[in-house]
C-alpha cells in the first residue's frame, strides 16, 4: 500500500502495485534458505512489458543488485538489514515504456506491476516543476470545460474520474487496441516510452472514425437516435466503462468537448499532465490555405458553398512534455485534438503540436501545426452572392481564435491563455509570425472602409423561454446621403457553425442614411418562433447585411448569441463526511411558456453517484424539486455535478463544490 501512496497512485486502489517510472519502490522477499549476506548473494531481475520484450527496444531490462539505486536506469538495491526477510528497492528507468510489467527474480519468483509516466521525476520527459499544477493537471478528478460563446463563456463541470475503479485498465486497453499495436506490438510497446507517441495514439483512438475500436463515435446531427446525446454526459467514467465492457464498441455519441474530456482523463490516468482548452470562433480550414471562405446571399443567409467552417467554439487538450524531437524552446504545453476533423498520416488524429510553434508561426514542426495554426489564426473572406450569380467581396468583421480558455489552477475561475497561442493583434511579433507562416492574406490585408458600418447590439438578458429584442445599428460616415437595403436575419445554429431554421427576419428595402446619419433597427425574437429553431446548443446566429444601392458595396455584421438556461439551485443538507449518507436538494424553475415533460435529475462526481427521475410534468413558472441521497466515499474537495433533462429545456447543467470531511 505504501508504494502506491509514495507514487501517488493509491486512489487507483491498493490491491496491486501501480508505480511511476524513475522512482524507487520496495518489495519484501522471504528467503526460504538462510539469510541474505551482502556481497555473497546475487540476484538477477528481469523486467518485461508487451508480448515481444527485447532489450534493444527498451521493453526488457535485465539487471542485478547494486550498492545503491541508480535512478537513470533499471536498478535494484537491498535497503534493509541482513536477515531472512530482505527489503529490496527497485527503480525503473525514467524513460521506460509505460504499461503492464512482469518482473522475474532469479528465474523463479514473479510479480506484476503497472508502470506510469512520472511528472514528479525531473528525468521524465513529462516532468512538471510545480506541485500546485500537478495537483490540478494530474491528480484532480474533476474540472471545468468552457462552452457558450466568446462574449458569454459558459463553465460546465466535468468528472474526469481517472482514479475511479476500472478506468486505468480501460486506458491501458486503449493502447492495446490501437492498430499500431496490432500491426507490430513490439515496436508499439517500445514507443510507449515517449509521451509524444502516446498522445498521438490517444488522439486517434478516442474517436472511432478509422474503424479502429476507438472510444467514441461523433454525431453532429439534430437527433441522436441509437445513442446518447453528447449533452447528456457529465463525465468520462461511464463512457470508458461502457467502451471497456462492450468489447470496445464505440460509445455513441460525442462532440468536441466530450472527445477532449475523455482524452484528458486517459492522459491524466497514464501520468501525463493534461488540460482541456476551448477556442472560441475556431476555424476549420479544409484546404490548408489559412483562409475561411464564406458566401452569403442577398437575404444575408450563409450558403453551403465552401466546406470551410467557423465553429462557435472548439475544444481540444494540451499535454505537458519535453519535445526532444524538435529544436530547443518548444517544450511545455502541446496541443492535440481527438475530435475527428481531418486526417493526419492517413488517420483521424491531430497533434501533439507545441503551442509555442503556433504562436511563432513555425508551420514545418510536427505534428499538424498548419491545421492548429489555422484554427486560431485563419483569415475570413466573405463574399456576397447576388441573384444574377455574380459575387463581390464584402467587408465583414470576424476574427477567429478568441478568448482561448481553460480552468485556472486551484480555482474555478477561467484562465485566458490566448497569449500563449497568439501575439497581440497588430504587433510586430504577430507580423513576424505571419511572415514565418507565409500567411499572405493576413500580411497583405488592408482595412476596407466603404463609409457604411453595421453593428449588432443585444439585450443584457436573453433567457430561454422569453421574448426579447436585438438591434442592428447602421452608420453612414460619408459626406453624401446613402440609400440602402438592410436585411436583418436570425437562425438557429449548432456550435460547429452549421445553420438551422429561421427564427426572425426583417427586410427593409428603403433605408435612407443622411451624411453622418445613424439608424437603429430592432428585431423581435419571440419564444414561439425560436423554440423550434434552436438546437441543444441554445445558439442563435444573427446577421445584418447592409447593401448600398448606388455602388453595390455591402457590409456585414454577424453575431452569435447564447440563450441562458434557468439555474439549478443546489443545497447540501447535512454535514458532508466520508461514508455518511448525505442529501442534496435540487430545484429548477420552468422559465418556459410550455409545461416540461419527462423531467429527470441526475448527479455525479468523483466518489459520488445517484440519480432520480420525476415523471410528472412541471407547469410554466413552477419548480421541479427533488431530494437525492448519496454517500461520499473519500474526503476532500469534490464537485457535485447536476444534470436536469426535460423535453423542452434539454440538458441543463449545474455544479457545486462540496468539502467532504474525514
Amino acid at each position: 500500500m505504501f508504494n502506491n501512496t509514495d507514487h501517488r497512485t493509491e486512489l487507483n486502489g491498493t490491491d496491486r502495485l501501480i508505480v511511476r517510472r524513475g522512482q524507487p519502490f520496495t518489495i519484501n522477499l522471504n528467503l526460504r534458505s538462510g539469510s541474505y549476506e551482502p556481497g555473497v548473494n546475487q540476484l538477477q531481475i528481469t523486467a518485461e512489458t508487451g508480448p515481444q520484450p527485447v532489450e534493444q527496444y527498451g521493453t526488457k531490462a535485465v539487471f542485478g543488485l547494486s550498492d545503491a539505486i541508480d535512478d537513470t536506469r533499471w536498478s535494484a538495491a537491498v535497503t534493509g538489514p541482513p536477515g531472512d526477510i530482505v527489503s529490496l528497492s527497485i527503480c525503473s528507468a525514467p524513460d521506460a515504456p509505460i504499461g503492464h510489467y512482469k518482473l522475474t527474480l532469479d528465474s523463479n519468483a514473479q510479480f506484476e506491476l503497472i508502470l506510469l509516466f512520472n511528472p514528479w521525476c525531473p528525468r521524465d520527459t513529462v516532468y512538471m516543476d510545480s506541485e500546485e499544477k500537478l495537483e490540478e493537471y494530474v491528480l484532480a478528478q474533476d474540472g471545468i470545460i468552457y462552452r457558450g460563446n466568446a462574449k458569454y463563456p459558459i463553465p460546465s463541470a466535468w468528472e474526469f474520474g481517472q482514479f475511479e475503479e476500472g478506468i486505468l485498465d480501460a486506458c491501458l486497453r486503449i493502447l492495446d487496441e490501437n492498430p499500431k499495436y496490432k500491426r507490430n506490438p513490439g515496436k508499439d510497446c517500445s514507443g510507449r516510452r515517449n509521451p509524444i507517441y502516446v498522445c498521438r495514439v490517444l488522439s486517434a483512438m478516442v474517436n472511432s472514425n478509422d474503424r479502429d475500436n476507438g472510444v467514441l463515435e461523433g454525431c453532429w446531427r439534430d437527433t441522436f437516435d441509437g445513442g446518447i446525446s453528447p449533452m447528456a454526459w457529465r463525465g468520462s467514467v461511464e463512457i470508458l466503462r461502457t467502451w471497456n465492457s462492450t468489447s470496445c464498441l464505440p460509445v455513441r455519441f460525442g462532440q468536441c468537448w466530450v472527445f477532449a474530456a475523455v482524452a484528458c482523463t486517459v492522459s491524466r490516468a497514464l501520468g501525463i499532465p493534461c488540460r482541456v482548452v476551448t477556442n472560441y470562433l475556431s476555424a476549420h480550414d479544409t484546404n490548408a490555405n489559412l483562409v475561411i471562405e464564406r458566401y452569403v446571399d442577398e437575404n444575408g443567409q450563409l450558403q453551403n458553398i465552401s466546406k470551410d467552417m467557423i465553429w462557435n467554439y472548439h475544444c481540444w487538450v494540451e499535454s505537458w512534455m519535453a519535445r526532444t524531437d524538435l529544436k530547443a524552446g518548444f517544450d511545455g504545453w502541446q496541443a492535440s485534438d481527438p475530435t475527428p476533423q481531418e486526417k493526419s498520416e492517413e488517420v483521424y488524429c491531430c497533434g501533439p503540436v507545441p503551442v509555442r510553434a503556433i504562436k511563432e508561426g513555425e508551420l514545418t514542426f510536427k505534428y499538424d501545426t498548419p491545421f492548429v495554426f489555422a484554427e486560431v489564426n485563419a483569415d475570413v473572406e466573405t463574399f456576397l452572392k447576388y441573384k444574377d450569380g455574380s459575387t463581390r467581396k464584402i467587408t465583414a468583421t470576424s476574427q477567429v481564435g478568441q478568448k482561448i480558455s481553460t480552468k485556472s489552477v486551484g480555482s474555478d475561475e477561467r484562465e485566458d491563455i490566448t497569449h500563449l497561442y497568439k501575439y497581440p493583434e497588430g504587433s510586430d511579433e504577430e507580423r513576424e509570425a505571419f511572415k514565418k507562416a507565409k500567411h499572405q492574406n493576413k500580411l497583405l490585408k488592408q482595412p476596407v472602409n466603404s463609409g457604411l458600418h453595421v453593428n449588432i447590439k443585444v439585450s443584457v438578458e436573453m433567457r430561454k423561454g422569453c421574448d426579447f429584442d436585438v438591434f442592428a445599428v447602421v452608420n453612414n460616415t460619408t459626406p453624401v446621403e446613402k440609400k440602402c437595403r438592410l436585411v436583418f436575419a436570425s437562425r438557429g445554429m449548432s456550435y460547429d457553425g452549421s445553420i438551422g431554421q429561421e427564427c426572425g427576419f426583417k427586410d427593409l428595402l428603403n433605408v435612407v442614411l443622411p451624411p453622418g446619419g445613424e439608424r437603429k433597427v430592432s428585431l423581435r425574437l419571440s419564444y414561439s418562433k425560436y423554440c423550434n429553431a434552436i438546437t441543444q446548443d441554445n445558439l442563435i446566429r444573427l446577421g445584418a447585411l447592409l447593401i448600398d444601392y448606388s455602388t453595390r458595396d455591402a457590409v456585414l455584421a454577424m453575431r452569435t448569441i447564447v440563450l441562458e438556461n434557468p439555474e439549478i439551485t443546489i443545497r447540501i443538507l447535512g454535514e458532508p463526511k466520508v461514508n455518511r449518507k448525505l442529501a442534496a436538494e435540487l430545484i429548477v424553475q420552468n422559465s418556459l411558456q410550455d409545461p416540461l415533460e419527462a423531467c429527470c435529475f441526475c448527479i455525479e462526481g468523483a466518489n459520488l453517484t445517484a440519480g432520480k427521475t420525476i415523471t410528472e410534468s412541471v407547469e410554466p413558472g413552477q419548480e421541479a424539486k427533488v431530494k437525492i441521497y448519496f454517500t461520499p466515499t473519500r474526503s476532500g474537495l469534490r464537485k457535485l455535478l447536476v444534470d436536469f433533462n426535460s423535453n423542452r429545456l434539454g440538458h441543463v447543467k449545474g455544479f457545486r463544490n462540496v468539502i467532504i470531511g474525514k
